[in-house]
């Protein structure tokens, strides 16, 4: 807990996939924190101190609980109406297989033994091709209202998006894109990714949510 502002603490990074869902599931329930922008390269030692494996998003609860995981911190913040249908498969998924040849598809130079770039980009497609499926019968992937699963996978696809823009508007996917497109252009969404300064010790608080 912060003692300037008696809220909870999110240690953050704003292009960061798991940070930004964090950050959805938080400004969704209406929950407030004091925002602290990091950069890796340059992690705060408080950040390490509560947190030794260094990696956003992280969240000091005012009982002193350290949530260390983007899906702990939603879990907590959001109520059961947000928390419906096969969500956990599909986090799983996209947390395991899906991030895996994500993560080879934007970097692949980086990875030993890696596939091609097109087949890496080829297995995420087939995950994209699941949903667009599941969106051809409902607005979001777990029925006609965003859910955790949605605020779960949408920065994810947004990364896969960007990472070749042009050959993604490309795919014939339609429910999937209007499906991204209206999360991405949501106020919610918007609001998730407000720039801010990286966080110094002394810095006046920044209130989040």
């Amino acid at each position: 807990m912060s003692k300037e502002t008696n809220l909870p603490i999110l240690y953050s990074f704003r292009r960061c996939p798991y940070a930004i869902r964090a950050r959805l599931a938080l400004l969704q329930s209406g929950i407030s924190v004091e925002l602290r922008e990091v950069v890796l390269r340059n992690r705060p030692q408080h950040m390490l101190d509560i947190s030794p494996k260094g990696t956003v998003p992280v969240l000091l609860l005012p009982d002193g609980t350290v949530l260390e995981e983007s899906l702990d911190i939603m879990l907590w913040a959001l109520d059961d109406a947000f928390i419906l249908g096969d969500w956990k498969r599909l986090v799983d998924e996209n947390d395991g297989a899906f991030k895996h040849h994500l993560d080879r598809y934007k970097y692949n130079s980086r990875y030993e033994n890696a596939l091609t770039v097109e087949e890496h980009r080829n297995k995420v497609l087939e995950y994209l091709e699941e949903y667009d499926k599941r969106l051809i019968q409902a607005s979001y992937l777990c029925g006609e209202k965003p859910t955790l699963a949605d605020y779960a996978l949408a920065p994810f696809v947004r990364q896969f998006a960007n990472t070749d823009r042009m050959w993604f508007d490309q795919l014939s996917l339609p429910s999937l894109h209007r499906w991204l497109a209206t999360i991405l252009e949501s106020q919610l969404f918007v609001q998730s990714m407000t720039k801010f300064n990286q966080w110094k010790i002394g810095d006046k608080p920044i209130v989040f949510g």
